[in-house]
């Protein structure tokens, strides 16, 4: 949405309690990804305003490195509006972020790092069906899709011929099937991992964000396909108890 339908959004839920927090898909990935011990930095582009120093502030203060372009729009912001059930649904304005460019990013392949990716809509999937399929066939090492995204890349409503069409693509694929845990499958390998089956749901918010990041943390370590995707089932078992995606030091410890 534009800055001025987002404001309007945001006016007619005034009355309701709110938390301010930093958010984006990647953003949370990481952050969570620094909690488990990890050694990240962040790419980004914010805007000349209190927002974009606050952004940098925590990043810093999380103890990520940040590399953080200032733009001539306002600071991105994502609304997020969740309803009782623990369901939500995103209000967000891009701003400075569109004007992040190619020239002020020095490729991860060129420096030999592998390439990950969440296919994170079935909407944007859906819109840009031709341009990811080109960029995972050509760049990316790593997927990561829930149920719909694999859908709608695929055109495969049984997630496991989804997951064989995407592993063809790429090193490493990840399909998400909700309650029924995920399908991994990197050459040959294939295996299915289960849920956090006594997670509160609260708020559903960066699940797939947190699990991406513990499944992450754990190839860093170099643990098996089934060690990663424990990790971040247990991971996005405890985010989607609170509201938001930032948990508790306590959490952290268990």
């Amino acid at each position: 949405v534009d800055a001025a339908l987002q404001t309007e959004i945001s006016k007619s839920v005034a009355g309701l309690p709110y938390s301010l927090s930093l958010g984006g898909s990647a953003g949370n990935t990481i952050r969570a990804m620094a909690r488990l011990g990890c050694d990240v930095g962040f790419i980004g582009k914010v805007g000349t305003d209190k927002t974009g120093d606050f952004f940098i502030q925590a990043l810093e203060n999380l103890g990520i490195e940040p590399f953080i372009f200032r733009g001539k729009e306002r600071s991105g912001r994502c609304v997020s509006l969740i309803s009782p059930d623990g369901e939500r649904t995103m209000v967000t304005f891009l701003g400075a972020a569109l004007e992040l460019s190619a020239a002020e990013v020095t490729t991860a392949k060129a420096c030999g790092l592998k390439v990950a990716i969440d296919l994170a809509s079935f909407n944007v999937v859906e819109a840009n069906l031709e341009f990811l399929r080109s960029l995972i066939q050509d760049y990316v090492d790593i997927v990561f899709a829930n149920e719909d995204e694999a859908k709608a890349f695929t055109g495969e409503g049984e997630p496991l011929n989804a997951l064989q069409m995407l592993s063809e693509l790429c090193e490493l694929a990840v399909v998400k099937v909700g309650i029924k845990g995920a399908l991994i499958k990197r050459g040959s390998e294939v295996v299915h991992v289960g849920i956090m089956a006594a997670a509160k749901r609260v708020d559903t918010t960066g699940a797939g964000d947190l699990y991406a990041a513990g499944f992450l943390s754990g190839l860093c370590e170099g643990l098996t396909l089934r060690q990663c995707g424990t990790i971040g089932a247990i991971v996005a078992g405890k985010v989607i108890e609170v509201v938001g995606t930032t948990f508790s030091e306590e959490a952290w410890q268990h």
